[in-house]
């Protein structure tokens, strides 16, 4: 039988910080809709960790949710199949969750798709409700290290809409959508955790 994980050596290396910022700012119980969930291997790292949550996974990619189900098995870990979702459109096939979860995709998707999870991501939380993103950002226009620099460079190279994006224009897309602002906190190798939460509107 062909395994069907894939493997993403980033992961191993930032889900212990990753975990420890989240611990602080989810909920205790509910749903988790975790966004662009990749390989899965951080879907089965974190929903042993919050057993009080409910961890739903997606992806796009059937290749990527194909390996989402198949880390599952392989962890043992209790958590529902993938969903097919594609943050840009109109309607998720989950309607409401307590937190939206997106580690790692905006800087690797069209500017439109992180308009496209902002407007997601209002739909489906309730007040009080947290979206949670990582990854590298610039700062007021500036790249935070020479290394998140050369990295722009070579996710334009690979797809001119690609790139690292400013915090700010993220903050302002995320406004728009009654997502707030709550904090930024500083990551290993230059990334950082990003919270919001849904204000009433």
């Amino acid at each position: 039988m062909t395994d069907a994980r894939q493997f993403a050596p980033a992961t191993e290396r930032n889900r212990e910080p990753i975990a420890n910022v989240l611990a602080r700012v989810l909920p205790k119980s509910g749903t988790v809709l975790e966004i662009g969930s990749g390989s899965g291997q951080h879907a089965v790292a974190f929903a042993p960790r919050f057993p009080g949550l409910r961890w739903q996974t997606s992806d796009p990619d059937p290749t990527a949710r194909a390996s989402v189900v198949a880390w599952m098995e392989v962890e043992q870990v209790n958590a529902p199949p993938p969903l097919a979702l594609d943050v840009e459109a109109d309607t998720w096939p989950l309607a409401r969750a307590d937190a939206v979860v997106c580690i790692n995709m905006i800087h690797i998707a069209p500017w439109s798709a992180c308009l496209g999870l902002m407007a997601g991501a209002g739909r489906v939380l309730a007040e009080g409700g947290v979206l949670y993103l990582y990854g590298p950002y610039r700062i007021k226009g500036a790249h935070t290290a020479p290394s998140n620099e050369a990295f722009n460079q070579s996710l334009r190279e690979r797809d001119p809409r690609w790139g690292v994006r400013d915090l700010g224009d993220v903050i302002l897309a995320a406004a728009r959508h009654g997502l707030e602002f709550a904090e930024r906190v500083a990551m290993p190798t230059n990334n950082f955790s990003v919270v919001f939460r849904k204000t009433s509107r």
